[in-house]
């Protein structure tokens, strides 16, 4: 067994500060966030698309 099979896949990311940020900043950065909202709902939409097709593809 590898050191490495012991570590968590999905290591948590640090948390930004906040308090180091600017109105203006905050703002920038809230906009990256609705944008990277955004797109994991797209991928989302996308596989429940997939999804949908497959399971009706495989019961008739």
């Amino acid at each position: 067994m590898d050191i490495d099979d012991l570590e968590p896949r999905n290591k948590a990311k640090p948390k930004k500060d906040l308090e180091v940020l600017g109105v203006e900043e905050l703002e920038d950065y809230i906009a990256e966030l609705e944008a990277e909202i955004a797109r994991t709902r797209s991928a989302i939409d996308g596989k429940t698309s997939h999804r949908s097709a497959a399971d009706a593809f495989f019961k008739k």
